[in-house]
């Protein structure tokens, strides 16, 4: 186990009817204005807009909103968003919404603090020095965003979906209420499983020993994580494996699932960065669900052992990459990138994306061939 500090500073409300609580926490941390930042629009259908707004109104607090965040966020709607915030002269940022929503928020907050591109953040130019409070209402689980400080964006001009980390960017208040999820379509459900059980994954397989009680942890969740989403693909209104299933995702990125670890290996993410950067239809959680087990199978000599408890410990048998793609195909994932409408020809243009990052990896340096045979087993 190596040393660590750990630190969240994000308060987490969890709960049935704790939405209607986001202007009270507002208030008494003094905002009186905020940019409501949101996706499509499906939180005017199931009624959590229409809370969020009575709350803001009950506490004085003003709004102006910004929509149209997709899946997949974009660095153009990022920018939009800050313009506004500058213009409004906003106190803080309003995400209310998925992981892209609370990722671009993200953006937006330090970006609306910073002169420059904010894609600067991004490539690596410079590193947030401050942002604009940020609170968030959690409508899918999935990302873990709403308890840590990394954001992911895609610059469709260069079809470049790169990542930043920030303290600066951690949500003060995180509210997730699983009844609010109740409405959400099984695929994202499953999409969310996969998303948090591959969090869970690059550091419970970056090659760190000794860490057994972490291990513990990261077994747990992922188990919890298969219990509760059979049972939500059967009852998508059964509260208690909704909760179950939310905490789960929050707890797989907010730091404990890493304890002690050597930062995970991510290089499973950067290329499924790729893919869903050519394809933004590519559900990040689809996308996951082909790639990291065909990683797993390109590293597996290095990982042998623990792949065997991990199969063990989560499914009962030791063969554990197996396992997992069988279990993602009884829930309805994909498990090849034909099944997400990519073709044989489509291996390099991936390989190209992907390789801007190279090389990757903690367990293993990944260079361009290592990547191009990980995409070939994933094809």
């Amino acid at each position: 186990m190596n040393n660590f500090v750990f630190y969240n500073p994000t308060k987490l409300v969890f709960g049935r009817n704790t939405v209607e609580k986001i202007g009270e926490y507002l208030k008494k941390d003094k905002i009186k204005k905020v940019l409501l930042l949101a996706g499509g629009g499906s939180i005017k259908k199931n009624g959590v807009y229409e809370k969020v707004v009575r709350s803001l109104f009950e506490h004085s607090i003003e709004k102006v909103e910004v929509w149209g965040v997709r899946p997949n966020p974009v660095l153009s709607k990022v920018k939009e968003a800050i313009e506004i915030a500058r213009k409004e002269k906003v106190d803080a940022i309003l995400a209310v919404g998925g992981g892209s929503v609370i990722d671009s928020a993200k953006a937006v907050a330090a970006g609306t603090k910073y002169e420059g591109n904010v894609w600067d953040f991004y490539i690596g130019k410079i590193k947030v020095k401050e942002a604009i409070p940020l609170y968030t209402i959690l409508t899918l689980s999935a990302t873990g965003t709403e308890m840590n400080g990394n954001s992911v964006v895609t610059n469709e001009d260069t079809l470049e979906k790169y990542s930043f980390s920030s303290i600066h960017v951690y949500p003060k208040i995180s509210i997730v209420d699983p009844e609010i999820q109740f409405t959400l379509p099984a695929n994202q459900t499953v999409n969310g499983a996969v998303d948090a059980i591959s969090h869970v994954m690059e550091y419970y397989f970056d090659g760190t020993s000794n860490t057994q009680l972490a291990d513990r942890i990261d077994e747990s969740i992922v188990k919890t994580l298969v219990e509760t989403t059979e049972k939500l693909l059967k009852d998508p209104h059964d509260y208690e494996a909704r909760a179950n299933f939310a905490l789960s995702t929050t707890l797989a990125l907010n730091g404990i699932s890493g304890l002690g670890h050597s930062g995970g290996d991510w290089s499973s993410h950067a290329i499924e960065h790729a893919l869903s950067a050519l394809n933004p239809d590519v559900a990040h959680g689809a996308g996951l669900a082909v790639v990291f087990p065909a990683w797993l199978t390109y590293v597996k000599d290095l990982i042998s052992d623990k792949l065997a408890k991990f199969g063990v410990e989560v499914f009962g048998i030791e063969d554990g990459i197996n396992a997992l793609k069988e279990w993602y195909k009884k829930i309805g994932a994909p498990v090849n990138l034909r099944e997400l409408g990519f073709e044989k020809n489509d291996i390099e243009k991936l390989t190209d994306i992907a390789s801007k990052m190279a090389p990757m990896g903690r367990l293993k340096k990944l260079e361009r061939e290592d990547i191009k045979k990980i995409l070939e087993i994933a094809f």
